[in-house]
């Protein structure tokens, strides 16, 4: 009776994901077509050439820094096994995390229950334990981008500051300058910590309040269960995190270099480039149409004409979901042959 019950809430999630996923994968294809509807035919030629004179040397680089990212990424999620008794294969962790995106490429946020599930097939480790670690997984990156996205706004100088200024400037009249603008954002910051601490027992009252306290404070509990792991894998922890975010802006500078109109390009570029085709990979499924036309945005910030930030953008962009697709399809190989009796429990 109750299997017979849940079969219509079953449905209707799978009915949510494959709306979510014609929505999102609508949004890419619409970027696209109008992206290239706004091209002229020379605009066209010009792109086209930009691909053809690329060193594609720098694109493999790219390639294999991508996977080198996610890489470390199974490395840092291995050490949040071992306080709940597990120490998965480094082989079967990658895998999963690769698999993950792929599943993402098809459906939104599918991966993080992918890759449970190829844990469960490849190491025998339960779902429900895997997806405890996801959850502070999350949680972490959720923190650390938005870390990311704090130091790009104050270290934001010079030509992306101005960028940033200038075009809100065409859409606000009488816009104030950046150190008014950081100041009173500064400032709405102390005003909503204060009333946070004046008004935040009565506000408990409220059920809407209480929810959202809940998951404030189901949210601190995974993030200090990171300084649970000891010493040694809390440390690790926190420089495999850095590391992750340093190699997608690393990869970004080294597609600069596949064209001689972006190779003088340096880190801060490749910081704001980043910044935006994040945004992109947020809009779209996989960040399809959406993240190469940020990316070409970013870029002309620096000068860089549109054909050529726009053969970047696609580049940097393909690389990485080339990268994905051939690993993610050969490990889907490898887990569905794979025994779920290799797991390492730690007595």
């Amino acid at each position: 009776m109750t299997e017979n019950a849940s079969q219509p809430a079953r449905k209707k999630n799978r009915l949510g994901d494959i709306l979510k996923m014609v929505l999102f994968l609508g949004i890419g294809i619409f970027f696209i077509y109008w992206f290239l509807l706004k091209l002229e035919p020379e605009q066209k030629t010009a792109v086209w050439q930009s691909f053809l004179s690329a060193d594609y040397a720098w694109v493999a680089v790219s390639v294999v820094i991508c996977l080198l990212s996610h890489l470390i990424r199974a490395l840092r999620w291995r050490l949040l096994f071992r306080p709940i008794g597990y120490a998965p294969n480094v082989n079967n962790t990658f895998g999963s995390v690769i698999v993950a995106y792929l599943a993402n490429l098809a459906f939104p946020r599918a991966g993080e229950v992918v890759r449970c599930a190829t844990l469960r097939t490849s190491e025998d480790i339960p779902i429900e334990k895997s997806l405890g670690t996801v959850v502070t997984e999350r949680l972490v990156d959720t923190l650390a981008f938005a870390l990311v996205v704090l130091i790009g706004m104050l270290v934001m100088f010079g030509q992306a500051k101005d960028w940033l200024y200038n075009t809100l400037s065409e859409k606000y009249d009488n816009l104030p300058n950046m150190t008014v603008i950081i100041s009173v954002l500064a400032g709405m910051a102390l005003l909503a910590f204060v009333l946070y601490k004046l008004l935040w027992k009565r506000l408990l009252n409220v059920p809407f309040f209480k929810k959202i306290d809940e998951m404030v404070r189901g949210m601190i509990d995974g993030l200090k269960s990171i300084f649970h792991l000891g010493g040694r894998r809390t440390v690790l922890f926190i420089v495999y995190s850095i590391v992750i975010y340093l190699l997608y802006i690393l990869g970004g500078l080294v597609i600069f270099q596949a064209f001689d109109e972006t190779g003088w390009l340096g880190l801060r570029a490749a910081f704001v480039v980043y910044l935006f085709g994040t945004v992109g990979m947020t809009f779209s499924q996989g960040g399809i149409g959406v993240y190469p036309v940020l990316v070409q945005v970013a870029l002309g910030i620096y000068g860089i004409s549109m054909e050529v930030g726009t053969a970047c953008g696609w580049l940097l962009w393909g690389s990485q979901q080339a990268a994905v697709l051939v690993v993610g399809a050969a490990y889907l190989i490898y887990f569905s042959t794979k025994k779920s009796n290799n797991s390492q429990t730690i007595k």
